[in-house]
């Protein structure tokens, strides 16, 4: 009985050698979630050949991106303009370079023709309202009236649906961007270089104040409706081109920044930040 006794001790303290029971003081094991390369990494070297439509996961607002390659957005306000913004094409089409329009609607009725070229040039295109008001001076429904009467601008002009926004003056606050937002799916874009054009301080002068405020993942502002500006454009785009940058759309842009994310990384989305904008009241 005895020696049954201790060879069933011997046996259960074997076992418990190999197995030992965990206890409260025990580290637990975390699981490493498993990383992939971003697919869209690939074209990081091409950031023209990025998807033109915004990527999932876009915040509600953006003055500029988090990037280190040498890729800026130029966009141009307040268009089209009958005589300009045709002129504009024609440089832009001449250096391959792709931009952003935030169109009024009511410009937008009036030239179809000239949102149709846009779109055919690849060029992207977005909402900055019906009239050009101040946001902040309206009411909700106002706010819904000024967007849905330019989108269905577009949408007559082209069957183009915008997916950006800019609110005209750069008058904006947090809960008008969340309404625009949940509403309309339109993430907010400010601004990172404004060089005052509307001001018309004079070509050299705004040529000048883009060339030098360019940085990796600006977001730069210009209206392509004052011909000073449109004769600035010419050596502000060779300039930063012989420096190295290529010029994109906004909705690149966001796909360039969003290639920096490895897939499987959580990322937070539509949160609301309010990034105050240079010259936060412009024409």
């Amino acid at each position: 009985m005895y020696l049954s006794l201790w060879f069933g001790i011997l046996l259960v303290g074997a076992g418990c050698s190999h197995s030992p029971t965990p206890t409260a003081t025990s580290t637990p094991q975390v699981r490493a979630v498993a990383v992939q390369d971003n697919p869209l990494t690939r074209r990081i070297n091409r950031p023209s050949t990025l998807p033109p439509v915004p990527p999932a996961g876009v915040k509600i607002s953006y003055s500029s991106v988090n990037t280190t390659a040498p890729v800026l957005a130029m966009t141009f306000d307040d268009g089209p303009h009958p005589t300009l913004t045709p002129k504009l094409l024609d440089l832009l089409r001449e250096r391959n370079i792709k931009c952003t329009f935030f169109v009024i609607g009511k410009n937008a009725r009036a030239y179809p023709h000239i949102i149709q070229r846009m779109i055919a040039e690849g060029h992207e295109i977005a909402n900055h309202t019906w009239n050009h008001p101040s946001l902040t001076s309206l009411s909700d429904a106002q706010i819904r009236q000024e967007l849905r009467a330019s989108e269905d601008a577009l949408m007559a002009a082209a069957n183009y649906r915008p997916r950006l926004i800019r609110p005209p003056y750069g008058a904006i606050n947090t809960r008008i961007k969340q309404l625009m937002f949940a509403e309309f799916g339109y993430s907010t874009i400010m601004w990172s270089v404004d060089p005052q054009d509307w001001r018309r301080p004079g070509v050299s002068v705004v040529t000048s104040r883009l060339v030098s405020g360019a940085r990796p993942g600006a977001i730069m502002l210009a209206h392509d409706i004052h011909p000073p500006t449109i004769a600035a454009m010419p050596a502000m785009f060779d300039q930063l081109i012989s420096k190295g940058y290529q010029f994109v759309t906004v909705s690149q842009l966001l796909n360039l920044e969003k290639a920096g994310m490895p897939v499987g990384v959580v990322i937070s989305p539509a949160q609301a930040v309010d990034e105050p904008a240079t010259g936060a009241l412009t024409r």
